[in-house]
């Protein structure tokens, strides 16, 4: 965390990121903190967010209404995907080593190196697409 004070926020944003499965916006992630009894900023909380992200700390997930969410993965976790479901949140990593191989082949034939990318799957889980 070079350049990055830790501070309270930063630690109670850590600490409750630990205990989310999904995806979460900056608004959510607010109320999840007030509802344990954290009095933190939203202005903070955005801030803090983008700052973890920037890190590496965080992974972030445009969503199509142009929402940013954010999820803690394992530190320095092998790279992955996601598929997450539009309807709940849930999301699951997942490996895709076929991609890998795609997105090389890609950069291999436009002459580039050092490619790097970030993509994840919006879907419906099964438990939403039976509701």
């Amino acid at each position: 965390m070079i350049g990055q004070r830790v501070t309270r926020q930063r630690v109670a944003i850590a600490e409750l990121l630990e205990d989310v499965e999904e995806f979460r916006s900056a608004q959510q992630i607010h109320q999840m903190l007030q509802q344990r009894g954290q009095e933190i900023g939203l202005a903070t909380v955005y801030r803090t967010l983008n700052a973890m992200a920037e890190q590496g700390d965080l992974e972030v997930l445009l969503q199509p209404t142009g929402e940013h969410t954010y999820l803690r993965c394992e530190p320095r976790s092998a790279h992955h995907h996601h598929l997450v479901c539009r309807t709940c949140g849930r999301t699951v990593d997942v490996a895709a080593p076929e991609l890998e191989q795609i997105v090389e082949a890609l950069a291999t034939s436009h002459d580039f190196t050092d490619v790097e990318h970030s993509i994840d799957f919006l879907g419906t889980c099964q438990d939403c697409a039976r509701a």
